[in-house]
């Protein structure tokens, strides 16, 4: 198989060069390359800008070059930044056939549907509005397929055909003789039979009738007349007697080409009679300058702005501020709208979605009496959430969002969070019984055997790998044989004969420190995995209403506090330069630890679950209607743990 071509650093070509090599190694099984000879081999095919950036990694034997995804990944992040799905979004909205074949239309249509995660009713609108006006034409009559796929087949059958009819039709013809004229009837007006008229009678178009002559389409376009019924009041996109596959249910607002910015869609909802089924609608809470308020935001992944009405903001007083430059805005067919320009924008507002999602969000004001919020792409770009289109809700937020707008709940009820006190490093007093808990010490002892100690089971004929011992700079290497020492003193690993031995390195946390990682991606492609769910967050936070009061608890030690089942130590074994060891307590890394973990809480904690606690691995939330009942929960919880054997940390 032909090697890919040398890799520069050009971010468009950075993705189908590693498809290239994927499909190398995929289909070369006899070479057997370590991770380290696939990091080598796509270096050497690496030029410019890009040999310049993995060479220093190369050269100071960096463990990502150990690392054949992670190598990759990395490679991507630095030369491909992951906007594909946002330039594809604004691409859909932007391609038109034009002049080409519907079937090279669609190639290029589906070719930016692939990087995006849109409902089908959004990506279909997407693709008749590309389609060219004399096709649309053609289509006019005609009732079209529901789902893309379908859609996509019809025309293009539809665009062969008409390009077959075109090209009989211009063939040279045999000349017949010319057919006796057919009698004309008088109108109704008293014209007379005798009068002749260059251009046919004007007739409505009627469902499945043929279309109409091209010298009554030039007649129509110079008459100024509907396509479709020959009306003088309207155009075949507005024509009353077109049938329709499904409603805009409120205007689509956008900018032609010209001075004026894209807007986008406003509150566009494709529906099957059932309306409101089609809409995503969110609880939101508003507040600012000490003003609360709750409403519901419109999620529209068609408009280009963060919307809100007109009136909704007039009647709750919401502080506006002038614009600058007024915003142009009209509907997508040229049509002006009642209010077509966007001059004023909201203050700064606190906008909360759950417990959780919290952000600061300025508002551009429009005339949208049934869409009081609107969120739009931009707002799903920055969020990126991932959305369940059948429950219509958010399940989980973006990566950008775990920083800046998920944050760690305390107490809310009139407490602002922004200004709350800092929490304290002293066990509260209506807690003070149950101090041991809280004990740092007890963390730092080996765990007896329990029920519920980690299994690691492999599948049958198989062996843990023997990995690499990794390069360490001097720094890591002396916080390794501190991390050893101390492991070694509490008991928590041993020195090891296995001949298993995963790989020992470093990575950087964000505020510079160094976090060890045993690399177990080896030991987990052969175990077997333990089926134990895992909650879902969203699911979680939905019993969460009615509750005012909430305690946030963090286990100490977390998976250090169940032991590894006897017999299965040697499967843990890690290679350093100052030996090899293994673990007596469960490590970070394995695959089924969080599941062992979230049996072990779950059934700790199982007659309060749905109470007043959710469990998550090692955060537990408590939540009560008021402060005398929390006070009563909490205690329940705190004493359940300390039974238990687990441990809290006071200082979160």
């Amino acid at each position: 198989m032909k090697a890919p071509l040398r890799y520069d650093g050009t971010p468009s070509l950075c993705r189908g060069f590693l498809t290239q090599l994927e499909i190398l190694f995929e289909n070369n099984p006899g070479s057997c390359m370590s991770d380290k000879a696939k990091v080598g081999y796509l270096i050497n095919h690496l030029t410019e800008k890009a040999l310049l950036w993995a060479t220093p990694l190369w050269e100071n034997k960096k463990p990502i070059i150990y690392d054949y995804e992670g190598f990759t990944s990395e490679l991507k992040r630095t030369f491909d930044p992951s906007r594909r799905a946002t330039n594809a979004g604004r691409s859909l909205f932007h391609i038109k056939q034009g002049n080409k074949r519907v079937a090279d239309y669609a190639i290029e249509f589906k070719t930016l549907v692939s990087e995006v995660l849109w409902p089908n009713d959004v990506l279909t609108l997407a693709f008749t509005e590309g389609l060219n006006e004399a096709f649309m034409f053609e289509l006019a009559p005609l009732k079209l397929p529901e789902s893309l796929d379908h859609l996509i087949d019809f025309c293009i059958a539809m665009d062969d055909q008409i390009r077959e009819r075109r090209h009989t039709r211009d063939r040279p013809r045999r000349v017949l003789p010319p057919l006796p004229s057919l009698p004309r009837h008088s109108s109704t007006s008293g014209g007379s039979e005798n009068e002749k008229t260059d251009l046919p009678v004007i007739e409505p178009m009627q469902i499945g009738r043929t279309g109409i002559s091209e010298a009554e389409k030039a007649h129509r376009k110079e008459k100024g007349l509907c396509f479709y019924c020959a009306g003088a009041d309207h155009f075949r996109l507005r024509c009353p007697q077109r049938p329709r596959v499904g409603r805009v249910e409120h205007s689509r607002v956008g900018f032609r080409t010209g001075d004026t910015q894209v807007v986008g869609s406003l509150c566009a909802s494709f529906v099957d009679n059932e309306k409101k089924k089609s809409r995503i609608l969110l609880p939101v809470s508003l507040a600012w300058e000490g003003v609360h308020l709750k409403t519901e935001a419109f999620l529209d992944s068609g408009a280009s702005g963060n919307f809100m009405d007109k009136n909704f903001a007039a009647k709750n007083l919401i502080p506006l501020v002038l614009r600058e430059r007024p915003l142009r805005v009209e509907a997508i067919d040229g049509n002006p709208l009642a209010c077509p320009h966007i001059t004023h924008d909201t203050v700064d507002v606190c906008m909360k979605l759950g417990v959780l999602h919290q952000e600061t969000i300025r508002f551009q004001i429009i005339e949208s009496p049934s869409c009081p919020v609107v969120l739009g792409f931009p707002w799903l770009t920055e969020h990126n959430p991932v959305v369940d289109w059948v429950q219509r809700d958010i399940k989980c937020w973006g990566q950008n969002c775990q920083s800046k707008c998920l944050g760690t709940v305390n107490v809310i009820g009139s407490l602002n969070i922004a200004t709350a006190p800092p929490l304290s490093t002293e066990v509260p007093e209506c807690y003070r019984a149950l101090k041991e808990v809280f004990s740092k010490a007890r963390t730092e002892v080996l765990p007896p055997h329990r029920p519920y100690d980690c299994v690691i089971d492999l599948l049958p004929g198989t062996m843990p790998p023997r990995g690499h011992v990794y390069p360490l700079s001097q720094r890591e290497n002396d916080i390794m044989e501190e991390y050893i020492r101390e492991n070694l003193e509490r008991g928590f690993i041993r020195r090891s004969s296995s001949p298993a031995g995963a790989g020992f390195f470093f990575v950087s946390k964000k505020e510079g420190d160094l976090r060890p990682c045993i690399d177990y991606r080896g030991l987990n492609r052969i175990t077997i995995r333990n089926a134990y769910p895992i909650p879902l967050i969203t699911e979680l936070f939905d019993r969460l209403k009615g509750a005012r009061v909430y305690t946030k608890l963090d286990l100490r030690g977390a998976y250090n506090l169940v032991r590894v089942k006897k017999g299965d130590e040697w499967k843990t074994a890690f290679n350093t330069r100052s030996g090899h060891y293994e673990y007596l307590v469960m490590p970070f890394g394995l695959c089924n630890a969080p599941a062992v973990f979230q049996d072990l809480i779950n059934d700790t904690l199982r007659e309060f679950l749905q109470e007043f606690v959710i469990v998550y691995l090692d955060d537990i939330l408590i939540y009560s209607p008021d402060m005398d009942t929390h006070h009563v929960h909490v205690k329940q919880v705190l004493k359940k743990l300390l039974k238990a054997g687990l441990y809290c940390k006071l200082e979160k």
